[in-house]
């Protein structure tokens, strides 16, 4: 601490040379009343914060004519002693400009931790065992999770992130792709019960480190650890938030440790995308909620598999709708805040019941929760989708793109096809192909964009490569309809025999059967086989009323009685 000679002030700030009330040099140690010419009640009713109480119009001054005017102006009526004559005044102008100097700083520092929008990289495994990635990725993605709570900051989702997993980060490169200001990176080392995270927060312009930490724990202290580390993170990013949103942060979802594990795997399976990985993730989700039947995130998880288990072949919709509804009510019921069971719930309400309107609410309610969410925002579009409220469904599938600017995701392609948009559902699909070559879904749905404007030819050559990246029946009926329409009806009816003999062992979505008869001609075959999924509530059934591929069908009564079954427009 240092004082004042003169007026007797205390600075906190050893950095500071002088008096900012007199000018007088600051000397070591507090003051002693037994120096000031006032009672020390005198000083503490005006120096309650004495490093700034005092000074704040002297500095908004020096800010803008860079000299202390209002400063000097005040001295002459100081009366202070006549010992400050001898105190150059270059010390004096020095002095001052030293400390507006030190307030810039920090008020640029101050500012600099108002970050607006972050990317959570990928966290690196260290520990040189694969088995374990699941923890890295899994406290990644939490810690994305966590920090979505935070009121006005973009947080990129995970889909675009861990497209950079295992390659060499370039901060600038990173920041100019996924638009934000601020990356932050991490290492995770397990050694036995032994657990150890390095974090670097870094500005993505300069490539300095905004900050950095250590975290040493038991495996057993993880879930603890995960919230102290969202906690830290988010104060570093945002410098005053408030007690509800902080503990939104932190918020711990389960006490139990195995159950968390539990969880992080289901979720490293569920992200893999195929079905036997689904299979995979629904185990790991039920040893969650059995470890710790009050585990809501868990329920989620375990909802949002179950919904696209009809989407993957894994099961009939029949099967796994049901399912998907009770663990996202029993997640709902345990935490009514958890937007991801709203989102599961909202699917489950929107695929499988055709009840728009509560779907809706389900989806916006997930939106409002967690307004970073692109996944709430996609649902919200679909249902907005299949009820022609085209212009609306591209704003919100817009933003999720915003949100999740590397997302394999090709929801917003889709819904320009739905719209009849073909020009622009081209131009997006190609954009996802620059970001992923070897993504099967971009180019089976680029070969459907070109399908649907009539671009045969185009449409086959993307189907056939999305076909030899992926082996799957939605790809093999669809190759299967540009092959008829385009001539080759041989071809097609040798794949309507395979996917025939498929159904006959296993399951197969009646509208992948639809779109060959359709494609051959059948409409009787192609009406019976959209019958079933309309009956079996497949994932298909709810787009009917904008599906391009059964525009020939419109017309039809049995086809203008499945749309009124599912209340949709004609």
């Amino acid at each position: 601490m240092k004082r004042c000679p003169q007026c007797g002030r205390n600075y906190n700030d050893d950095s500071m040379s002088f008096c900012l009330d007199d000018g007088s040099e600051l000397l070591f140690g507090p003051s002693d009343s037994r120096d000031l010419d006032e009672p020390p009640t005198a000083i503490l009713k005006e120096t309650e914060s004495p490093a700034e109480a005092a000074t704040r119009e002297q500095i908004h001054s020096t800010k803008k004519t860079g000299v202390p005017t209002s400063a000097a102006a005040e001295l002459p009526k100081k009366g202070f002693d006549k010992r400050l004559i001898a105190v150059p005044i270059v010390a004096v102008v020095v002095g001052l400009g030293v400390y507006v100097a030190y307030r810039s700083l920090n008020a640029s520092s101050s500012s600099a931790k108002q970050i607006e929008s972050i990317a959570v990289m990928p966290f690196v495994n260290d520990s040189g065992n694969a088995d374990i990635e699941y923890l890295s990725d899994g406290m990644t993605e939490t810690l994305i999770n966590s920090l979505s709570q935070i009121p006005n900051l973009s947080v990129k989702a995970r889909s675009s992130v861990f497209r950079y997993k295992g390659k060499e980060l370039d901060p600038k490169e990173i920041a100019a792709e996924l638009h934000v200001q601020a990356i932050l990176t991490g290492r995770i080392i397990q050694r036995g019960e032994q657990v150890t995270l390095n974090l670097e927060l870094i500005d993505a312009q300069t490539e300095n480190t905004i900050w950095g930490d250590r975290y040493e724990r038991k495996s057993s202290d993880i879930v603890s650890l995960q919230s102290e580390i969202a906690r830290d993170v988010s104060r570093k990013l945002k410098s005053k938030l408030s007690e509800a949103d902080d503990q939104k942060v932190a918020k711990k979802f389960t006490a139990n440790p195995e159950a968390y594990e539990l969880y992080l795997k289901g979720n490293f399976f569920a992200n893999k995308g195929t079905g036997k990985d689904l299979q995979q993730a629904a185990e790991f989700y039920k040893q969650a909620i059995e470890k710790d039947p009050t585990y809501a995130l868990a329920y989620s998880g375990l909802a949002e598999t179950y919904v696209s288990f009809s989407g993957f072949d894994v099961a009939p919709a029949n099967d796994s709708m049901p399912l998907a509804e009770a663990a996202a009510l029993r997640a709902l019921e345990i935490d009514d805040s958890l937007a991801e069971a709203h989102t599961a719930l909202g699917d489950y309400l929107l695929l499988y019941e055709f009840d728009l309107d509560r779907s809706e609410k389900e989806f916006r309610r997930a939106v409002e929760l967690k307004p970073n969410s692109a996944s709430a925002h996609r649902g919200l579009a679909e249902n907005l989708t299949v009820v022609k409220r085209f212009d609306e469904s591209i704003a919100e599938q817009t933003l999720a793109e915003e949100l999740d600017p590397l997302s394999p995701d090709v929801g917003l392609g889709a819904t320009f096809v739905f719209a009849r948009k073909y020009d622009e559902a081209i131009a997006q699909l190609k954009r996802k192909l620059v970001l992923d070559p070897n993504s099967s879904l971009t180019h089976s749905y680029l070969g459907w964009a070109y399908g649907s404007k009539g671009m045969y030819a185009e449409a086959v050559a993307e189907a056939r490569t999305a076909l030899a990246l992926n082996n799957s029946y939605f790809i093999k009926g669809y190759l299967a309809l540009w092959l008829a329409r385009s001539g080759n009806r041989d071809e097609a009816l040798k794949i309507l025999a395979e996917l025939k003999k498929a159904a006959s062992e296993g399951y197969v979505r009646p509208s992948t059967m639809a779109v060959v008869y359709i494609g051959l001609g059948d409409k009787a075959e192609a009406l019976n086989e959209l019958e079933k999924e309309v009956t079996t509530r497949s994932l298909n059934a709810i787009y009917l009323a904008v599906l391009p591929d059964v525009d020939d069908l419109r017309s039809e009564p049995r086809f203008k009685a499945m749309l009124k079954q599912m209340n949709l427009p004609e």
